[in-house]
């Protein structure tokens, strides 16, 4: 992998050997990674983009990856790389639904998709279109360009979208049926765009025959490449003096001008040259079919005609931009320090001026990624420049500090080819004001305008909090930890919508008393919190007199400050309004209204899955209180306790029960279940099998029939769900125990010596999967003294554990308990489970004692 992101051996690369057709199908193990980079150069130009890629499934259930990315540096957009089918994202919701998706501008990426806008909160449109072959999902063709506010994508470039994608799917069809896994396993491959062009300094050109890949250079293309190099020669010579990234170029500029259409492609490369130094080139590549006696030679036997059978060659013409790198003697006597990068984030341009100001020579500069040649780049603020600007297209300014005391005003000037930066030294940062605001920084930190304070926040953070937080109380305390911080806020209130009124919920930071006057307010009062949430827009205030003017005659609660006022709306339903309050009059910026407005959606989605969550927790917790039993049968000689904890993540109720029955005869039925999942549907499918397996106890079936009655009842009832089982009916008078056993953790023993024993039932598969399963039936006896342990698996799996640990401390916990009553031991064992800090299923637990009878 090369520090761009690329991975595997590629044109570069020593084993990057073409294969097929040579330029058709690209090296043996890349065909996939070709067809792939091919359709998004292809898709991108054509629909007018700057940048773009496609996801591809992995070989992770409902995982897609990131497997090219062209026109962007991989190590900025590192956080996408990855994206799974169930995020609230345009990529997973394409992949997803199958359905198109076209993002025209902020104002609708934000209203549809506000965690997109969120992650990335800078103007740009975005494009992105289901790739598949019949009934078959391969991933996503994505395509970012610039904004068209309040112009919807037009149908000619959702047809273009529909077009590549149709074609990349047939081809990925076609890959797979040759044996090729259609699946992507690692980082994405980085690829550069094709170029607007630049004035030409030298010229050369070559031939390439496809067949045999042999290629043929002129006197102008060999004095590029100085005396080393031969010609003819193999393909593979030309592509070993080029970066793997342009390599890829090179190749899908091939495979574009031998498509059907035969198009003529162009591409700037970087070739290193006799200097050592990197060459920017522009390559113009278009095929043509060799004249008769050409066909007639020896082909290569690895590498396939063109199109029909004939014998294809591509003629190449090489215009030398010059080395870039070492620059212009103009520039050089410019009176500012002169840097350039390329879309994929590599130094292309040095002038004299910023090796003097660096300290750092060119050729330590040149042709490295910008963060590994200048490492303060890579911090997250400077990071999040260079993403603005590779995304949004416009100039940002920013200061720096490369070095202890020493500072930087940095300016970029992004363009399609790349990024230009102007470092100018900063002799006195508290004078640096690029924004509405200032403020001198720190010796430790910059301290940043209210702009830059968006660009430092990571709204990602927030998101990843809120996903965390279950309850509206705990996403009222995410806001206020990670949201009010960020934006130098000090007062925040959240009002919920119910029957058509907004009740306050959450508040911190005004006034004892305040919002009292506020609480249940109906939609028609002329309020500003019940306007931004009727209207959908948020109001922004820059100072508490522009409030007053607004509302006269409203409550303030302060002459100083500014106010935002924030929709809560989730998926186009009302959810509530957000109130963030500033202690001195401060300005909004077009780029913190939009994050503002776009991480209020983030809030309003948390809070109505919060609202489900009490909800539906709520029905849950009532279904499985009225379902697990309320006290257990009495029995002369026999003591039994249950006990039930609740997971630590997500719903907190599931499907594990436990009961015992007085089965007639004198016997009592031990039995214990876990239903898959959590939640209502769980709890209500473990109260139809606990009410089965009562019912068939009760009527005196054999514990065979009961587990077979049961399991059939479940595969009728379809719920969609399966359960394991244990049961176990005990004679009291004899000790007798039969036992039957379906897919359940194997019970213990505890001997009154303090010894256990992990028993060994015979068993069938979990009931609702096969209506013809049988359960074998396990005879033992329980001695006067010994104590059975029913659970489940809750109790002895952890994630990323053995699940035989947990089975050894559930002995130790019991062997500790040995001399204690039943009920302590019980509460024991639950106290020491209760102490994991995750716990992501329930738990149930039944012992059963058996004593000797008293004289």
């Amino acid at each position: 992998m090369t520090s761009h992101g690329t991975s595997g051996p590629g044109p570069a690369g020593g084993t990057g050997r073409p294969s097929g057709t040579g330029a058709a199908d690209g090296p043996a193990s890349g065909a996939l990674t070709w067809a792939l980079a091919e359709t998004a150069l292809r898709t991108i130009e054509e629909v007018g983009g700057y940048a773009g890629g496609v996801y591809l499934r992995s070989g992770t259930t409902g995982l897609l990856k990131l497997a090219v990315l062209v026109g962007l540096p991989g190590q900025l957009f590192r956080p996408w790389w990855r994206m799974h089918e169930n995020r609230p994202f345009p990529v997973a919701e394409a992949y997803r639904s199958g359905q198109s998706v076209h993002l025209a501008d902020v104002e609708e990426a934000m209203r549809r998709f506000p965690q997109l806008v969120a992650s990335l909160p800078f103007p740009f449109a975005s494009l992105y279109t289901p790739v598949v072959a019949g009934r078959e999902r391969f991933g996503v063709l994505v395509v970012l360009r610039p904004p068209t506010p309040g112009v919807p994508v037009d149908s000619r470039d959702r047809d273009r979208m529909t077009r590549g994608a149709l074609r990349l799917g047939e081809t990925l069809a076609e890959l797979g049926s040759r044996g090729t896994v259609v699946e992507w396993p690692g980082d994405p491959v980085c690829v550069q765009l094709s170029t607007t062009g630049a004035p030409p300094v030298r010229f050369g050109s070559f031939d390439w025959d496809l067949p045999t890949g042999t290629v043929t250079m002129d006197a102008g293309l060999l004095e590029i490449l100085g005396t080393e190099v031969t010609s003819p020669c193999s393909i593979e010579t030309l592509t070993s003096l080029l970066d793997p990234e342009d390599g890829y170029a090179l190749w899908a500029a091939a495979r574009q001008a031998t498509g059907a259409d035969g198009r003529p492609a162009v591409r700037r490369i970087r070739l290193r040259g006799p200097d050592g130094g990197l060459h920017l080139l522009e390559v113009s590549t278009q095929a043509r079919v060799a004249p008769p006696t050409a066909a007639r030679e020896v082909a290569d036997p690895d590498r396939l005609p063109g199109p029909d059978g004939e014998r294809v060659r591509l003629v190449c013409t090489l215009v030398d931009l010059g080395t870039g790198l070492i620059g212009s003697d103009a520039t050089d006597r410019l009176p500012r320090a002169i840097l350039a990068i390329d879309r994929l984030g590599r130094v292309t341009y040095v002038n004299e001026r910023t090796e003097r100001l660096l300290g750092r020579p060119r050729g330590a500069l040149a042709g490295r990624p910008l963060w590994e040649a200048l490492p303060w780049f890579g911090l997250p603020f400077h990071e999040e420049q260079l993403r603005a600007a590779f995304i949004s297209g416009e100039p940002a300014r920013f200061l720096a500090r490369p070095e202890a005391g020493r500072w930087l005003s940095v300016s970029l000037h992004p363009g399609r080819d790349g990024v230009t930066m102007v470092l100018v030294p900063e002799e006195d940062p508290s004078r640096f004001s690029p924004g509405s605001g200032g403020g001198a920084p720190t010796d430790d930190t910059l301290s940043l305008t209210d702009d830059q304070a968006v660009a430092s926040y990571r709204p990602v953070a927030l998101a990843i909090a809120l996903s965390e937080a279950v309850t509206a109380r705990q996403v009222s305390a995410v806001v206020t930890e990670e949201l009010l911080p960020a934006f130098g806020g000090r007062q925040l209130a959240i009002y919920l919508l119910s029957d058509r009124r907004l009740y306050l919920a959450w508040e911190t930071g005004f006034p004892p008393g305040f919002l009292e006057s506020f609480d249940g307010v109906a939609l028609d009062a002329r309020l500003p919190g019940v306007e931004t949430l009727t209207t959908g827009r948020p109001l922004f205030f820059e100072s508490m007199e522009r409030l007053g003017q607004a509302y006269p005659g409203v409550a303030l609660d302060a002459d100083m400050g500014a106010r935002a006022f924030l929709p809560l709306i989730a998926s186009g339903r009302p959810v509530g309004s957000c109130i963030l309050g500033f202690d001195r009059p401060r300005g909004f910026s077009p780029e913190e209204r939009t994050v503002l407005t776009a991480l209020a959606g983030l809030i309003a989605q948390a809070l109505e899955r919060a609202r489900r969550y009490d909800s539906e927790s709520a029905v849950a917790r009532g279904l499985q209180d009225a379902l697990l039993p309320n006290r257990l049968p009495v029995r002369e000689g026999v003591d039994t306790v249950g006990r039930y904890l609740p997971g630590t993540q997500g719903m907190d109720v599931g499907g594990d029960w436990y009961d015992v029955i007085e089965a007639g005869q004198g016997c009592l039925a031990l039995v214990i279940g876990d239903v898959q999942g959590h939640g209502v549907a769980a709890a209500a499918t473990m109260g139809q099998l606990r009410s089965a397996v009562r019912a068939f106890a009760l009527g005196g079936h054999r514990p065979q029939d009961v587990m077979s009655g049961t399991n059939r009842l479940l595969i009728d009832l379809d719920p969609g769900q399966f359960a394991s089982c244990c049961y176990m009916l005990l004679d009291p008078a004899t000790g007798e125990v039969v036992a039957v056993r379906a897919g359940h953790p194997q019970p213990l023993l505890l001997r009154p010596d303090g010894t256990t024993e992990l028993l060994e039932l015979a068993g069938g598969v979990v009931l609702g999967v096969d209506d013809r399963a049988s359960y074998p039936v396990t005879r033992l006896r329980l001695a006067p003294g010994e104590v059975l342990a029913l659970f489940t698996d809750g109790l002895v799996e952890q994630p990323g554990r053995d699940i035989d640990e947990g089975i050894e401390r559930l002995r130790r916990a019991l062997a500790a308990a040995a001399s204690l009553p039943l009920a302590e031991a019980a509460d024991r064992v639950i106290r020491e489970a209760r102490q994991a800090t995750a716990r992501p299923d329930d738990i149930a637990l039944l012992l059963a004692a058996r004593w000797a009878e008293q004289d």
